[in-house]
């Protein structure tokens, strides 16, 4: 995918166009800022959305699953949606038809692959943990074969996407502005609480794992 992708068909914002982009900076901040996205697809004749974590490394992204989930069955070497949203915060207008929300999403298309090779397999499971947690991959014990067998890991390239973003304040008619009603933003953020260590990590005091800036910082 190109830094500036015209849109397809099936990309092509349509309504309210002018919040859509096109670009692969948009595209990757939005992606880099999220940690589940859903995957829509056709299973058995009817349409199925899954919520799943997933990651990008370049210019593809991956998700990852059981071997024997239907999900990652009827996804390999399907064509698939998949789309990230995040909640910025709830737009509060002076009359109900402009109550808003602002929002960055991305939506994806292609043809969702897995990933075959074993050491390929194992070198992107390693850049999914790494990319929650930096460094953590170096202190866990070696993935068995077992485990690997069990694990599929599927991605797809970013070729066909699109993002939209909604940001500021309400967009009243002229006429309301003067009633005497509140309206502004009421904004979202995410973030983490408080570390809850399991009664072996507790009791050992051992030091806490390292958690992302990623999510930390994402909003």
């Amino acid at each position: 995918m190109t830094d500036q992708t015209p849109p397809s068909p099936r990309t092509r914002a349509r309504r309210v166009h002018e919040r859509a982009r096109y670009d692969r900076e948009s595209l990757n901040a939005i992606l880099d800022a999220g940690l589940i996205c859903h995957v829509g697809y056709v299973f058995d004749g009817y349409p199925v959305v899954t919520p799943t974590i997933y990651w990008r490394e370049g210019d593809a992204v991956f998700w990852h699953g059981s071997s024997a989930s239907r999900m990652i069955r009827a996804n390999t070497e399907a064509e698939v949606c998949l789309t990230v949203t995040h909640l910025d915060g709830l737009v509060l207008a002076r009359s109900a038809f402009h109550h808003s929300a602002n929002y960055r999403s991305a939506m994806l298309f292609g043809r969702a692959r897995a990933v075959e090779d074993d050491a390929a397999k194992i070198r992107h499971l390693k850049g999914l943990v790494d990319s929650l947690y930096p460094g953590r991959w170096e202190s866990l014990r070696p993935i068995n074969a077992q485990e690997l067998k069990a694990t599929k890991v599927l991605w797809m390239p970013i070729d066909e996407a699109s993002a939209k973003v909604r940001a500021g304040g309400p967009k009243d008619d002229a006429e309301d502005m003067a009633d005497p009603v509140w309206a502004g933003v009421a904004p979202l953020p995410v973030g983490l609480g408080a570390l809850q260590p399991d009664a072996v990590t507790a009791e050992a005091a051992r030091a806490a794992p390292v958690i992302s800036r990623r999510i930390l910082t994402s909003a």
